[in-house]
């Protein structure tokens, strides 16, 4: 019998998630079924149940649940406690088990892909989300100079920024207006403001230095990487490569196989190329 799998969220018809993990199963040799399922904004615990009672072995989740599925799990990995949201549940031995491989894709996007090695960087991460919080501990695991949160109400990026310093981490928070006349070496957009094509209050300055400019949106050219190259950011690049390597990551925890992800990546980009 085939291993089953899913992604649950609402919406979801739009997910690349089963492309992904097709692409995955077929690499591999993985005998695996895998398809998106629509749960009712109200309804994801027993949407989760009837997927295990069916003999479901682990879920992806997305929006609007990672929050939920974060108390539905009875166990958690460091980096799920860390966001304080699940983005993957595994199901054995009557244990619900709880990850969160968002950070760790972004990381390997940027080390692994773009060549972008983060120790002893200068990082800024715009937003103050369940995004930005998901990605702040691996992104510090790199050891960088310094990581500042900047969001419109500074009151939330220095909350969220408290959460994750100490003297040993460098991270602090600011508003929109505090980022004039500073540097960067790589800027994360954690906002959601390239789905609607909303421009973001940044000051020159944020990019002039940057390495790299970096969109979780992806299959778009938002206005923040329209804005990082008009203001002199060496290289831009979205969320593509971020979606993939968390599948994998997701992947590895379910089939103890790490897939290799550069020819999916390769194929997705092809497919968002064509008109």
């Amino acid at each position: 019998m085939s291993a089953h799998y899913a992604v649950i969220g609402n919406p979801i018809a739009h997910s690349r998630s089963p492309q992904i993990h097709a692409l995955f199963a077929k690499q591999t040799g993985a005998d695996i079924v895998y398809e998106a399922i629509l749960a009712p904004p109200d309804g994801f615990t027993p949407a989760v149940a009837a997927f295990i009672a069916g003999g479901g072995l682990g879920m992806n989740v997305t929006v609007p649940f990672k929050e939920q599925a974060f108390r539905l799990a009875r166990r958690h990995s460091p980096r799920a406690q860390g966001a304080a949201a699940v983005n993957t549940l595994a199901f054995a031995d009557n244990e619900i088990f709880g990850d969160n491989t968002d950070g760790a894709g972004l990381v390997r996007d940027l080390v692994f892909n773009l060549g972008f090695p983060l120790q002893g960087m200068r990082v800024l991460i715009i937003g103050a989300g369940g995004a930005a919080r998901g990605v702040i501990l691996p992104l510090l695991e790199e050891n960088p100079r310094a990581l500042v949160i900047a969001n419109r109400t500074q009151e939330k990026a220095n909350q969220l920024a408290a959460e994750f310093s100490s003297p040993a981490e460098k991270v602090s928070g600011c508003g929109f207006s505090d980022l004039a006349g500073q540097d960067f070496d790589l800027v994360i957009n954690a906002t959601s403001a390239g789905l609607s094509g909303a421009s973001l209050t940044l000051p020159q300055s944020v990019f002039e230095t940057a390495g790299l400019a970096y969109d979780m949106v992806y299959g778009r050219p938002t206005p923040f990487l329209r804005q990082a190259r008009e203001d002199g950011a060496k290289q831009v690049a979205d969320g593509l490569g971020m979606l993939v390597e968390q599948a994998a990551e997701s992947f590895l925890l379910w089939r103890g196989q790490r897939p290799d992800t550069a020819p999916v990546l390769a194929e997705l980009r092809r497919e968002l190329a064509r008109p």
